[in-house]
């Protein structure tokens, strides 16, 4: 008798092979966590072939031309947004409706469109998925082509349902969007974050909305900058031209300075809030390297300045280019 004869041999009592059976039957199989693409308070467990895009927050499967794209708009666009998936608005962006419904998820329901549309010649097949959170409107377009048979509807549907809104965005995946990273954040907190370009920090008071702010920094990269160093002082003269919100400006300091070893001028003034006329302080911080620069601007109450300028100019000094 072989080794697989003697094994095939010894048998279970009859009971405990069918309990032994049943708990392996029964034992729950743990579903994959839902991915955000970064910065994205909306995801999803994208089909198996799919990958994070590089481009566009969503998924890609790039060799077979399938994406699953998603985006967030405010909670008060769904009504708007559910009446443009109407099928006489779809048909002007040449999609055919061919079923309407609705699909539950974890934190609500959604209104389902599946239909097709013919784009450079090629016809896809489309989900288009609009739901409502509590402070948000998730938008899901899925996009397969006609001839593509891995991602069946019954595998785009499985991972529709997955649809998933996070409370919060993590400060570190914020900051990992822009261009150059932020080692001290001086006790300020993150308002809003443009990707691949801009960050505003806030420091409100006693929690009050950003329109009673105590303090705030953007900080900016742009492409370009003054060919001659004498040309910076004029060029620091036009972009604080440009701020906005303020009024009845009076410039106190206007002079070059080295910001992480590399060239930078500094422009200070006392100003008006152009909205509530209180008096502030603001602090313009230009870093020049290679082909760009970061613009930094800190505005605070007059009556704040001197402990808040030492926090504006601790981040300042901790910012550097990726």
């Amino acid at each position: 008798m072989t080794s697989g004869s003697k094994i095939n041999a010894i048998r279970a009592p009859a009971g405990l092979a069918a309990a032994f059976a049943f708990l392996l039957f029964a034992a729950p199989v743990q579903a994959a966590d839902p991915i955000f693409p970064p910065g994205s308070r909306i995801g999803l467990v994208p089909p198996a072939g799919m990958v994070m895009s590089k481009t566009f927050q969503g998924f890609e499967d790039v060799v077979k031309d399938a994406a699953i794209l998603i985006a967030a708009q405010p909670a008060a666009a769904y009504s708007e947004i559910e009446k443009s998936l109407g099928t006489d608005l779809l048909k002007k962006q040449d999609i055919s409706v061919e079923k309407r419904e609705t699909i539950q998820l974890g934190f609500g329901q959604g209104s389902l469109v599946i239909g097709k549309q013919v784009s450079d010649k090629t016809q896809y097949r489309k989900w288009l998925l609009v739901a409502p959170a509590d402070d948000l409107t998730a938008l899901v377009n899925v996009q397969i082509p006609e001839q593509d048979s891995t991602y069946s509807d019954a595998v785009v549907r499985a991972a529709l349902a997955t649809l998933s809104v996070r409370a919060t965005v993590p400060d570190q995946e914020k900051l990992s969007l822009l261009p150059f990273t932020v080692g001290d954040l001086a006790g300020f907190h993150i308002e809003n974050v443009l990707p691949g370009r801009a960050l505003m920090l806030i420091d409100s008071s006693n929690g009050a909305p950003s329109s009673n702010f105590a303090a705030h920094l953007f900080v900016a990269a742009f492409p370009g900058s003054p060919a001659e160093a004498g040309d910076r002082a004029e060029f620091a003269r036009l972009t604080f031209d440009e701020i906005v919100g303020i009024k009845d400006v009076q410039i106190t300091m206007s002079e070059p300075l080295r910001i992480g070893g590399q060239p930078g001028f500094q422009t200070m003034a006392q100003a008006k809030d152009s909205h509530t006329g209180a008096d502030i302080m603001v602090a313009q911080w230009l870093r020049f390297g290679s082909g760009g620069f970061l613009q930094m601007i800190g505005i605070a109450r007059a009556d704040t300045w001197t402990g808040v300028l030492t926090r504006l100019r601790a981040v300042r000094d901790s910012i550097e280019p990726r």
